[in-house]
Parts: structure tokens; sequence; C-alpha cells
């Protein structure tokens, strides 16, 4: 079926799942995050973490921050795992990540920002945990302010009690099918071809870091996603923007929400991860699936999804019925678009820049599964070879894959046009 064909379908689908979703939820509340210009000013957070240290065994565990001014906190419990959270105002985390390593009670620590002037801190336990003591007090008269957190091994009947007793709701950001744009799609003739670069990570979710470097993967993938947006701009008739433009934290639904409120006719998810095999290098474009195609791709899936494990965040996977019926009539025709694009990105790449052997793949990744918007997941290569380490440092290497995957987005779109007669 060619693609313009298949595309008014889905438009009409479309429409009809906008209106049936607005009566069938009553009123539903909309997450609507604005995208602003990375050129534009941002104020520096007024607090700033200048230390940390954390010290203690499988019993005890204390974690120690020394900010310039005093910050209000509150301590939280999650489970599966166990977790402690400290959500904290917006905060520049000025110490090298490796002061607050996992220890004693710790199998994993995560701090940054969550966005909207608020940062967090995860420490995710071995077993479950209370917390003995949580206080600010200050020291070197008043120059400085110590957050002192101790924490001590729990029972499973205690730590099921904290979580009872304790009331607050983690953070649960809109699931893909709770948020239908008010404006369906044009096609791409008709308007401008809009397209979601979703820089993958960010925030307290530093993802995967180069063995060479140490560079964080939310940083390349920033890096990256401004130059290939800026790239596409250039186009005639495309419109591309960022789900993030600075270091901050989205859950992974938060970043198909963001694409599907501004029409978007395409999203691509940029990530640069790691495998235990160093010699694998390589880019590799991953389309949506239930079942994925090799133990590799299932691999990178599994740990893409667990980033919003990670920042402390729960997302509830429970949708009206109607929503599923309806979602499932567009979901093949996605499904379709998103291998073509995929098709396209791996033919534009040949020759020009280097890719993984059988480079398109397919799994279950989160941030893939907007029903009605056509999405890749691209790996531009891993943080641990060497080699690639590299390149993804390398501006000019950068702009390369940018231009190339530009070329592929165009063919995409003329393939659309030409077909829609």
């Amino acid at each position: 079926m060619k693609i313009q064909a298949r595309a008014a379908g889905t438009s009409k689908r479309r429409a009809l799942f906008s209106r049936i979703t607005r009566y069938a939820r009553a009123v539903f509340p909309i997450l609507l995050l604005a995208v602003v210009s990375g050129e534009e000013a941002q104020a520096a957070p007024a607090f700033v973490a200048n230390a940390a240290r954390i010290i203690g065994d499988e019993a005890r565990t204390r974690i120690v921050l020394d900010f310039n001014a005093e910050p209000e906190f509150e301590v939280h419990y999650l489970d599966s795992p166990a977790r402690i959270v400290v959500d904290l105002p917006a905060v520049s985390f000025a110490f090298p990540a490796k002061d607050l390593k996992a220890t004693g009670l710790f199998s994993d620590v995560r701090f940054g920002s969550m966005g909207e002037g608020s940062a967090r801190l995860v420490l995710t336990a071995k077993k479950p945990v209370q917390v003995a003591v949580a206080k600010v007090q200050a020291e070197e008269g008043g120059k400085v302010f110590r957050f002192i957190l101790d924490t001590e091994i729990a029972s499973k009947q205690k730590f099921a009690d904290l979580l009872k007793n304790q009331d607050w709701q983690a953070l649960a950001p809109a699931t893909t099918a709770s948020v239908t744009p008010d404006i369906i799609p044009t096609s791409p003739h008709q308007s401008d071809f809009v397209i979601a670069v979703d820089a993958g990570h960010g925030g307290i979710d530093a993802g995967a870091k180069g063995g060479v470097s140490g560079t964080d993967e939310k940083v390349i993938t920033l890096s990256f996603a401004k130059q290939l947006t800026d790239r596409l701009n250039r186009l005639p008739g495309i419109k591309a923007f960022l789900t993030r433009d600075d270091d901050t934290f989205l859950a992974l639904s938060e970043r198909v929400t963001i694409a599907r409120q501004h029409s978007a006719n395409l999203f691509i998810s940029v990530h640069a991860d790691t495998l235990s095999q160093k010699g694998i290098r390589g880019a590799t474009v991953y389309t949506i699936s239930d079942r994925a195609s090799d133990r590799m791709a299932q691999n990178l899936a599994e740990r893409e999804n667990l980033s919003d494990q990670i920042a402390g965040v729960t997302v509830s996977n429970a949708q009206p019925e109607v929503a599923d019926i309806l979602l499932d009539l567009t979901r093949r025709e996605t499904q379709a678009f998103s291998v073509t694009l995929a098709e396209n990105i791996v033919s534009s790449f040949e020759g020009q820049v280097g890719l993984i052997n059988n480079p398109h793949r397919y799994a279950g990744f989160q941030v893939l599964r907007a029903h009605d918007v056509p999405s890749v997941l691209l790996e531009l290569g891993f943080l641990s070879n060497p080699e690639d380490e590299k390149l993804l440092l390398d501006e000019s290497w950068r702009d390369k894959v940018a231009e190339r995957l530009a070329d592929a987005v165009t063919k995409y779109r003329a393939q659309a046009l030409a077909n829609g007669g």
C-alpha cells in the first residue's frame, strides 16, 4: 500500500480517536511541556551542592551533601526495587559523580535535574532500608549547609509500612495513550513536515559513560540532537524541534507526549549506548516490536526502559478500553511507516557512516510506543568501543551523520508526496 494512501486512513482514525477519547475520559489532565529554544538564557539554580560523600556498610550508610544555602527537601520511598528518593529544589551539582559512587546499602546512586525547578537524589538499595536521620545543619559559621542522610537496614514489613504510610505519589507522567493532540496532523504537502528529535537520557539519568573520556551519553545525545535539528530546519517544508534542549530529565512517556502535542510526523530518538563486547561498533536503527530481533536488541531495550525507574518515576500502564481499540487501528500503519524510515536511514548511511551488522533491528523500546507517530531509535555508536567513542565526540563527524540522517528524512517525505499524487 502506498505511504500517502495509508496516511490518509490513519488521519481519519486519528480524528475519530481524538473525538471519542475526549468524551470517554471526560476531563483528563494533559501534560503540556513547552520546548524552548536552547539559545534562551537560563537562570542558574540558587542552590549549589559543592561537595558530597558516601560512607557505610551493609547495615548503615551515610550520605552527605554540602550546599551553599539551606535547601528544603522531602524524603520518600519506592519499591521494586527498594529506593529512597530525596526531592530538592533546582540544584547545581558541582561535585564529581564519583564522590557519590554507590557503596554500603546501595547498589546505585543517581542525582540530577528533574525540570520545573526541581532536582532529585535516588538511592537504589540492595535490600529494604529506612531513613534514620534526615536533616540540614549549618556549618562553618553559616557558610555551608550540610544535608545529612543516615540510612539503615530495615525489615520487609517495616519497609512495607513506610511505603503504605507515606503521603506521597511518585511523579507519574501521562502515558502515550492519555494525550490526544488538539490538532490532527495534516498531510506533508499541506503544511510543514514536523519532526521530533529526542536526545536520549538527561538530568538524573546520565545514560552510558564513555570508557576512555568518561563522557556521559546524555551530553553526546543532546549535542547531536541540536546539530540534527539545525540541519533539518534548513530544509524547506520541514520543521524540527527538540524534546529537551538542556540537561533535564524527561520520562519516556513525556517524550512521546511532547511529540504528539506538536503533531509530529516523525519521532527520532538518539542514543549512544555501551555493550559488554567492546569490539562491536557502528550505528543501529531500531523500530518497535513486542518481539526483539535478537538478544542484543532485547538487552538494550530492557536497559533503556529502566530510565523512569532510575529517576524514581512511576507510570501507570492502565488505559481505557476504548483507547486500546482505537489505537490498534493505526498501530500497523505506523509501524510500516517506521520501517520505511529505518530502511531509508540505513540506505543513506551505507558507505558514509559505519553500521553494525544487520543495522535495522527491533525491540520493545517504550519510547517508540506512540501508535500514531512513526518512530525510530538511532544508536549512533557505542561508547564502549574506543573508536566509536572518538567519533561520537567529534563535532565534524556528528555533522556528517546529521547530514546523512537529514537526507533519509528528505527521501521519506518525498516518497509520501509522490505516492500521494
